[in-house]
């Protein structure tokens, strides 16, 4: 073995135990008592040894729009945050990843710039049907598309008979279509302050949205996966579709469940998202769904931009949250006041999404799984500066906010991550 991490708090597969955990190559060879190594690295008694996250829901928007963020600074930050492999959204890039061609641009952008392994999503648009079967080939981890405007014209959305089309050939493969789920005819034009631009996303917008496809997923026997859930009214149309047995994941994100819309300030465009965080109500709505299975998996959508495209109100501001360092303390703030594990966090931030896009060495320390680790230590306080953060732009939600647990270490395959870029280039199938 190359490599002996022994702590007194290990999150595995089945539970947390004290462990010594071994490496060789870069793979984790065991997880036993007592293991002898050429470096062996005791953490501390406060510190928890967790797999390395998996954040299935980023936008990098490199290249093209490489001043929002990019893909040194999104990964730097990602790996300051225990995330230590992402897989990146297919648009704000340009080109949008909908073609093989685009596919292939977005992959040497990334290459040699990388601190965290990444893959990469492709996209539906209205006029690519005759490329997906081509992407699926060149290594896209699946489909994302919008039944809603995406907020770049180059990106368009999709009707339903569009995504069914898709699906339609999608389908026979087995491949994961991630849908943004709001129906159009449910949105209006919002005011500049936040109750009207919430209002003008209902929860109705959602429900509606999801209901289509959960109908999708029985016609075509596709398997879907639901962005972002933030109603806690669209769960009930997943609950069926799992109770139908229909191929219907969810996730939610760390935003949704943090903050609450009776703290949000009218002209605090740094909380501006789509679908828009809720209250405090339906936030509790969303961690129940959660505790029970029903959502299965938190990402960050972490969706930065420049300070000037937050600047104004919310009916023109840009709508995304820069979050991706900083997931696995808010996520871990808030569970731990309900009563969940770093067991619970590991399942949803590194098992559960690792197991959505088939990385099946990712997200977990058992025999086999890549040597990817976040040092965390579950009990120290911090207030989040944003200047203190990695991505490029220091616009964020949570700047001034208490948090709980820091990320002291984390390791790539075996190498303390630091200012050499290795990540990896992922493909779909890499295992």
């Amino acid at each position: 073995m190359d490599l002996v991490l022994r702590a007194a708090r290990v999150i595995t597969p089945d539970g947390e135990r004290a462990a010594d955990v071994g490496v060789a190559g870069g793979r984790v060879v065991a997880v036993a008592d007592r293991l002898d190594a050429a470096t062996v690295v005791e953490l501390a008694p406060d510190e928890v040894l967790l797999p390395g996250l998996v954040d299935t829901h980023v936008h990098v928007n490199d290249p093209g729009r490489a001043e929002w963020e990019g893909f040194a600074t999104a990964t730097r930050a990602a790996a300051a945050g225990g995330v230590t492999t992402i897989v990146d959204m297919p648009l704000n890039s340009l080109p949008p990843t909908t073609t093989p061609a685009a596919l292939a641009v977005k992959r040497a952008a990334a290459l040699g710039r990388v601190h965290v392994d990444v893959g990469f999503w492709g996209g539906i648009v209205p006029d690519n049907a005759d490329d997906l079967v081509a992407l699926h080939e060149a290594g896209a981890f699946g489909f994302k598309c919008f039944l809603v405007h995406s907020g770049v014209d180059e990106f368009p959305h999709v009707s339903t008979d569009e995504l069914r089309r898709a699906l339609d050939r999608l389908a026979p493969l087995g491949a994961l279509t991630v849908v943004h789920a709001e129906d159009p005819h449910e949105i209006t034009e919002p005011g500049p302050g936040y109750r009207a631009f919430l209002d003008s996303r209902p929860h109705r917008a959602e429900a509606r949205a999801v209901d289509s496809v959960v109908e999708l997923a029985a016609r075509t026997g596709a398997r879907l996966h639901v962005l972002h859930v933030s109603s806690g009214q669209a769960l009930d149309r997943v609950r069926e579709a799992k109770g139908r047995g229909l191929a219907v994941t969810a996730e939610t994100c760390p935003h949704y469940l943090t903050f609450v819309a009776e703290e949000i300030a009218d002209g605090a465009t740094e909380f501006k998202c789509c679908p828009p965080i809720r209250d405090a109500a339906n936030r509790e709505q969303l961690w129940r769904a959660l505790g029970e299975g029903l959502v299965d998996l938190v990402v960050t959508d972490h969706s930065p931009c420049t300070p000037e495209l937050k600047r104004g109100d919310f009916a023109s501001a840009w709508g995304g949250v820069a979050s991706l360092q900083l997931g696995l303390p808010a996520v871990w703030t808030q569970a731990r006041r309900r009563g969940h594990g770093l067991t619970d966090v590991v399942r949803w931030m590194a098992t559960n999404p690792a197991d959505l896009v088939g990385l099946t060495a990712k997200g977990r320390i058992a025999p086999g799984a890549d040597a990817d680790f976040a040092v965390f230590a579950p009990d120290e306080a911090f207030v989040v500066d944003r200047a203190a953060l990695h991505h490029r732009n220091p616009v964020t939600p949570y700047h001034g906010r208490p948090l709980s647990g820091v990320v002291r270490r984390t390791w790539l395959r075996g190498q303390p991550v630091d200012d050499r870029p290795r990540g990896r280039l992922l493909t779909r199938g890499d295992a």
